[in-house]
């Protein structure tokens, strides 16, 4: 048996598992929430026992440390000296890297170079994989890239319509992100609908603090909402979701700016629920805010009209779909925004259970005269991470 450590790194919680393979026994679980917030939550769960505290602001680094004793001190360990390999998710792999790798000092470098194509995250990872490199000293790294699942994307979808010539020097497409995830969700609606994955169409919902949308047409992922990088698609926590390319010169005019980069990075921290809000960009405060702010009701209505749209476009650009997924934080825990989105697609005969969503208990959520299902799923990132990274280890050995 192998112990591996699973750091799932995202831009406002730390999600990890320690984890026993090829047996996939989860050891030792949790999450950091509110990361960069006052109230920072600390989750730890080791077989039934279960810890959490609301400790002062941690950042990922922080985070990190908190992580590494509390899987000591909660009884996940004895020694860290017992993990024997740590695999990461890392969001941007852009052409270079289309499957896990171990990672080494020139694939460290490479990862470096790709930062611009998801600035809130990149620079993040490698972060975190040289603080552990520092912490967990010897123990070989590995790199699960979430932009992996979409590299088989058909042409027609994962290119802009800019000069081709472009596309093809400058290596310029949708990239997607959360793949790990996406491809997660879609192998496990089809073992929850006992059908082979390759004659399903399907819509994966991961809507978090980062929120992505696929489109799964005969098992294979056709569409995505998330670009070049992630700051496209839907508006989501702290990010704009799709804005007219021409705001960037605009607003550089206006604010007087020489370089880009305030705008990129306005559009990438402050923007998105937080931004149009102005009260936060965690959901669970939105919607106490909302009752009185009319801004937050607005962020909220944005939120969920944009994954319509988007669901809407998928469902016909497939032709229809046999399910809808929803993971994710929000898409997991957050029964008013599943109830609200699906409303909005009642055009399409898709219907929910009102008392079964409000349980809010993993499988079908939708009614017996509704089109298409409707799938509650808790995505497990970290699993399909432990595969892959298990898969390299085996291929050494």
């Amino acid at each position: 048996m192998t112990k591996i450590l699973l750091i799932n790194a995202g831009s406002s919680s730390l999600k990890w598992q320690l984890v026993n393979m090829p047996a996939e026994h989860v050891i030792a679980s949790g999450q950091v929430e509110r990361l960069n917030l006052p109230g920072t939550i600390v989750k730890v769960k080791v077989g039934k026992k279960k810890t959490k505290e609301v400790v002062e602001t941690l950042d990922e680094m922080t985070a990190i440390d908190r992580v590494l004793k509390r899987l000591i001190t909660v009884g996940g360990v004895e020694t860290l000296d017992e993990v024997e390999a740590v695999g990461h998710r890392v969001v941007a792999g852009g052409t270079l890297f289309k499957g896990p790798v171990k990672l080494i000092p020139s694939r460290i470098s490479q990862l470096k170079e790709l930062g611009e194509l998801a600035p809130l995250h990149n620079p993040l990872e490698i972060k975190c994989i040289e603080l552990l490199a520092q912490r967990l000293s010897g123990v070989p790294q590995y790199a699960v890239f979430d932009s992996a699942y979409f590299h088989s994307l058909p042409e027609k979808t994962a290119i802009y319509g800019i000069p081709y010539e472009w596309t093809k020097k400058y290596q310029i497409r949708r990239y997607g992100e959360h793949g790990i995830s996406h491809q997660y969700l879609a192998n496990r609606a089809a073992e929850m609908l006992n059908q082979p994955l390759e004659g399903l169409n399907l819509i994966t919902m991961h809507l978090g603090s980062g929120a992505s949308i696929t489109a799964v047409k005969d098992g294979q992922p056709f569409d995505t909402s998330m670009g070049l990088t992630p700051v496209t698609g839907v508006m989501m926590g702290t990010r704009s979701g799709d804005v007219d390319p021409t705001l960037v010169p605009y607003l550089m005019k206006r604010l007087e700016l020489e370089t880009p980069e305030v705008v990129l990075q306005e559009l990438n921290a402050s923007s998105g629920l937080l931004g149009v809000s102005g009260v936060s960009s965690d959901m669970r405060d939105l919607h106490e805010a909302a009752k009185s702010n009319q801004r937050a009701k607005l962020a909220l209505d944005m939120f969920v009209t944009q994954i319509v749209k988007l669901v809407g476009g998928y469902y016909t650009e497939m032709g229809g779909a046999d399910a809808l997924v929803f993971a994710g934080g929000i898409g997991e825990k957050d029964p008013v925004i599943r109830q609200r989105v699906i409303e909005g697609l009642s055009i399409l005969g898709i219907k929910i259970d009102t008392a079964l969503n409000k349980a809010g208990n993993t499988g079908s959520l939708e009614t017996e005269d509704s089109r298409s299902k409707i799938l509650l799923i808790p995505t497990n990132e970290e699993l399909a991470m432990a595969r892959g990274v298990q898969q390299l280890m085996d291929e050494v050995k």
